[in-house]
């Protein structure tokens, strides 16, 4: 079968012939790839810098880790990947297969779960959000980040607010549920400032971050007390897309009822993962179909996969491989 295929980490997935899987036990099965859409942690695990990333094999291994096809009996569906994703056929686990529904193309349904996990887990076991509350998202202009947006209005979060570089795409999410805009181009004491502003009127219930770095700095010297009683507020780093440490003054902390934790893989137990697959992917696919959750999508051929590999995807698209 043709398979896109790295043979050392941080080279260029390869376009070539590699041998089709073959089911080991009965909670596998093998499934025919449409679409597999390629996400941040897909990169960070090709070139290694990912905490998930496996030990390199001489012999080729073929990457991504999940997709859209179709089983041997016509059903299509949504699936996690045993093995390498993005080639013709791939294994994939029975308990963490999706029927998907009419009307979803494969596109858009590859391009949806990674970042509903990136949202919506956070939302709800991390934070634990509850209707009327208020969310900051930092970094917000991303594929994951806009979908975290309309899936915090969907849990019935009364204001949103959203942090992000792109000017443009700032100001794009306020069509989709965004109440509130800040750019991180301003200088330190500008951010500081309206972050502060925002949070005297609206008190920030939940913060969800995938930039980390010095945003989340600037983010958590806003949220500073002053001695008196404070909101509780729930901060869930995501992504560390700004960098991967900051520096945290112990008067923060001692200062605000503040909870900090992570969301992502090994984070989440397994009843967490059990409902993702049962019941939040399931109601995400229904949104889309119903036109109540958007998703911006560019697509590349599985022949094409080295030259699509680098290519500069717009701020807040998702890259789907068809095959």
């Amino acid at each position: 079968m043709k398979a896109a295929v790295i043979y050392k980490k941080g080279e260029l997935p390869k376009y070539a012939e590699f041998a089709e899987p073959i089911v080991q036990n009965e909670n596998e099965v093998l499934i025919s790839v449409k679409a597999v859409a390629i996400t941040n942690l897909d990169k960070g695990i090709v070139s290694g810098d990912h905490y998930s990333s496996e030990n390199e094999n001489q012999n080729g291994t073929v990457i991504g880790s999940d997709a859209v096809g179709i089983l041997e009996n016509g059903t299509r569906v949504y699936a996690r990947g045993i093995n390498g994703t993005i080639a013709e056929k791939a294994l994939v686990e029975k308990n963490r297969m999706i029927p998907l529904p009419d009307g979803i193309s494969d596109a858009t349904a590859a391009s949806m779960p990674n970042a509903v996990a990136g949202s919506a887990m956070a939302l709800r076991f991390r934070a634990g959000i509850k209707p009327g509350e208020t969310v900051l998202i930092n970094g917000a202009t991303g594929f994951t980040g806009q979908m975290a947006i309309q899936i915090a209005k969907h849990y019935g979060a009364k204001k949103i607010i959203a942090t992000g570089r792109n000017e443009k795409t700032l100001q794009s999410l306020l069509e989709i549920g965004a109440d509130e805009i800040i750019s991180l181009k301003q200088d330190d004491e500008a951010i500081v400032a309206q972050l502060k502003a925002i949070h005297l009127n609206s008190p920030i219930d939940i913060v969800l971050d995938y930039l980390w770095g010095h945003p989340a700095e600037l983010i958590l010297k806003a949220l500073k007390g002053n001695g008196s009683f404070t909101t509780k507020v729930r901060y869930v780093t995501i992504g560390g897309m700004a960098g991967d440490t900051i520096q945290l003054s112990s008067g923060i902390l001692r200062s605000v009822d503040l909870q900090l934790s992570g969301s992502g893989l090994g984070s989440w137990t397994k009843e967490e993962v059990r409902l993702l697959f049962t019941e939040i992917l399931p109601e995400m696919f229904l949104l889309a179909v119903q036109d109540k959750l958007q998703v911006n999508i560019e697509t590349t051929s599985l022949a094409d996969i080295e030259k699509a590999w680098n290519i500069e995807i717009p701020d807040g698209k998702r890259l789907v491989v068809l095959v």
